[in-house]
């Protein structure tokens, strides 16, 4: 079954976050945009380089309105250790969500049970709590923070135009589509 559409599962998790610890629960993302990056785990190669993709571009998540939690199966004393010895990851100022009972992991259905660790998977959670968007990359494939971008854009726009759909490779300020009969086999 697929998860689109539904609502975020129940969680509490410890974060690192600015210096501290903080708490985080499905009801912390309540009125806004939320964005779950899952990664298999601290101290690693392609995950730095997805996590400091995030921090260089995440202003531009900001001024959406939209929240970033990065989760790995690592424990929130992990996430502050590899936050304070690697300069790519030292850059980041969302929260480092810790998911070491895996509980967010299953949530989401990206936990590699065998391995103990998370899928590649990124998950767009609009302000009712529902997923909107989903993406999972084979673990030796990265992701791109502006591609992201575009999609929350995207889901944004037709979240507030009901009536309108954003065609492929859609920007912001392009034209979108308005389904109706007349579009049939036109495109």
């Amino acid at each position: 079954m697929s998860l689109l559409n539904t609502e975020v599962k129940p969680f509490k998790a410890t974060a690192y976050y600015n210096g501290e610890f903080i708490d985080v629960s499905e009801e912390s993302l309540k009125g806004q945009w939320n964005i779950f990056f899952f990664y298999p785990a601290d101290f690693t190669f392609v995950c730095p380089t997805e996590l400091g993709d995030l921090a260089d571009n995440y202003e531009a998540f900001k001024k959406l309105g939209v929240e970033i939690y990065s989760v790995s199966t690592d424990t929130h004393f992990t996430h502050k250790a590899w936050h304070d010895s690697s300069e790519t990851i030292n850059k980041l100022q969302y929260p480092m969500l810790a998911d070491p009972t895996h509980t967010i992991s299953r949530n989401f259905e990206v936990l590699i049970e065998d391995a103990g660790v998370a899928e590649r998977g990124t998950f767009v959670v609009d302000p009712d709590g529902k997923i909107q968007i989903i993406e999972l990359n084979a673990g030796n494939i990265g992701r791109n923070a502006e591609e992201l971008l575009r999609k929350v854009k995207a889901a944004q726009y037709v979240r507030a135009n009901p009536n309108e759909v954003c065609p492929a490779k859609w920007e912001e300020g392009e034209e979108t589509l308005s389904p109706s009969l007349d579009l049939v086999g036109k495109i």
